[in-house]
């Protein structure tokens, strides 16, 4: 992706390859950076959802779990423009989906996401 001009930041650069996904996502929102994944358990598991609420994450999950490296590069590059509209046009926090034909959809909005959160802050108080 850095051939193609896109600053990209590696995972294990910043943080360690073990960490937990509630773990380093609050560093990634801090950056603001934008996360590119393959892991589509972080959407489907309630405490990584809540992690990328609360640290306000942009996040595009890739609907293909078998692709290897190379291609898995090669669908982020073929969705990158439609990736970056989407990013303009939804506020964060956002889980999208991205399918190896370059189309993005959503997979959970803003709203589901914040009010998840709040519905655990409640819980909590």
């Amino acid at each position: 992706m850095r051939k193609s001009g896109i600053t990209v930041e590696i995972h294990d650069d910043h943080f360690p390859q073990d960490a937990k996904d509630e773990d380093w996502l609050p560093g990634v929102g801090k950056r603001g950076w934008i996360v590119l994944t393959k892991d589509s358990r972080i959407a489907k598991r309630t405490s990584e959802r809540l992690a990328v609420a609360n640290a306000n994450i942009r996040m595009f999950v890739l609907a293909s779990q078998s692709l290897p490296g190379r291609d898995m590069i090669e669908v982020f590059l073929k969705a990158f423009m439609k990736m970056q509209a989407f990013a303009r046009e939804n506020p964060s926090p956002f889980i999208a989906k991205v399918y190896k034909s370059g189309e993005v959809s959503e997979w959970k909005n803003h709203e589901e996401l914040l009010i998840e959160l709040n519905e655990m802050m409640q819980d909590i108080e």
